[in-house]
């Protein structure tokens, strides 16, 4: 099944958005406890894993927002490479996805 993203069904849009939004707040809440636990252990390993967690909540909160934005100016659900509907399935496992499959492994390479 793909979702033409012309014809969404504007209730599942609506809760994906406030889905969305309790992501970002999440997401932004633990960017800010991890931004205040900057404190040097000494140890290397801790440094390490608390940068990687910085990085993957950042780019948690840039796909979010960017979901976001596709769902305000129309074109979420459509893949922004070829321009063809994104399958519904792919966007209810990966809601900020921005390809569809053969453009993701494209743009992957």
């Amino acid at each position: 099944m793909s979702l033409d993203h012309r014809v969404v069904d504007q209730g599942w849009l609506a809760d994906l958005r406030a889905s969305l939004a309790d992501d970002f707040a999440t997401q932004t809440a633990r960017l800010r406890e991890l931004t205040e636990l900057n404190a040097d252990t000494g140890d290397p390993g801790e440094a390490h894993n608390q940068a990687a967690l910085l990085v993957a909540t950042r780019r948690n909160i840039e796909q979010i927002t960017g979901a976001l934005s596709r769902i305000s100016d129309g074109t979420y659900g459509a893949c922004e490479k070829c321009r063809q509907s994104i399958p519904a399935e792919r966007l209810e496992a990966l809601p900020h996805a921005r390809f569809c499959v053969p453009c993701q492994e494209k743009h992957n390479r």
